[in-house]
């Protein structure tokens, strides 16, 4: 909804929300630093060892912050192409992928409960966007686009399941914000937009984007993927594309059809079975 709401493209949107909430958030950090040193025994010399490993984990909230410019290019510019629940539902695709690389790579083993979930998820989600990719052929453009993010997003999940089990979520999100951010100022340099020149209420919207969509909606999902594997929280985030539909009727005249709504049912009861499928089995 920011980015529909914003006169600038939808990839300067993503610049400012990922660089102001890495400003945002570096006090923070700084202050954490700086009572760690302050914990730290005097006079005895850093381990060698563990700052080697650490610097190797700190890889993934690198990767991560690259995957997210990359997701929110491809998934920014598929809104300004179709409409704001199309885009953000196709970008939740991810959980699909997800869970084939939990099972294939990872061998990771799901119960029936879940793949029955996660079918009814992605079933839903296709008879809640299915009508319009029939009657509104306009809207394929924007949607591949959306797609194509979902990969991205995918990955992110992923990558942030392995970077969380050594980094905090706050100081994991900082970095990823942060690399983000420069990625998105490349992205945004090649396509020639600018990054300047746009009206009052547009430089709220990067603001509220930052504190809201980025601080707190990009903290709660690392949190999350600290204690629960990505194949159990990425399903979970389908609920984003519901409730940005239900939003889109009052603030962007997008109304749904009576099948689109059954296909947003389907996708809440299968999130809820996918949140249960690791209490037993079926």
């Amino acid at each position: 909804m920011f980015i529909r709401w914003s006169s600038a493209p939808g990839p300067v949107t993503s610049f400012y929300r990922m660089g102001l909430a890495a400003v945002v958030l570096l006090p923070v950090i700084a202050l954490r630093a700086g009572a760690r040193r302050k914990q730290q025994p005097t006079g005895l010399p850093a381990a060698s060892a563990r700052s080697t490993t650490a610097a190797g984990w700190l890889l993934f909230p690198l990767a991560g912050g690259l995957i997210t410019a990359l997701d929110h290019s491809a998934w920014s510019l598929a809104i300004d192409y179709t409409r704001v629940a199309n885009a953000t539902l196709l970008n939740n695709m991810a959980p699909l992928w997800v869970a084939l690389f939990a099972v294939l790579v990872w061998r990771e083993r799901l119960l029936g409960r879940f793949w029955l979930g996660l079918g009814l998820t992605l079933s839903g989600a296709a008879v809640f966007l299915g009508s319009d990719m029939i009657f509104s052929p306009e809207y394929n453009g924007g949607n591949l686009l959306a797609l194509g993010s979902s990969l991205f997003y995918a990955a992110y999940f992923l990558i942030t399941q392995c970077g969380r089990s050594r980094l905090d979520a706050l100081t994991y999100v900082w970095m990823v914000d942060l690399v983000s951010a420069l990625g998105l100022l490349v992205i945004c340099g090649v396509l020639g937009m600018p990054l300047t020149g746009y009206d009052t209420q547009t430089y709220l919207i990067f603001i509220t984007a930052a504190l809201i969509s980025q601080v707190g909606g990009y903290f709660a999902i690392a949190y999350s993927l600290g204690h629960l594997p990505a194949s159990i929280v990425s399903p979970s985030m389908v609920a984003q594309p519901v409730l940005t539909a239900l939003l889109a009727v009052p603030f962007a005249g997008e109304m749904l059809s009576a099948g689109q709504w059954l296909g947003a049912l389907a996708v809440v009861a299968g999130i809820y079975l996918v949140n249960i499928s690791r209490q037993g089995t079926l």
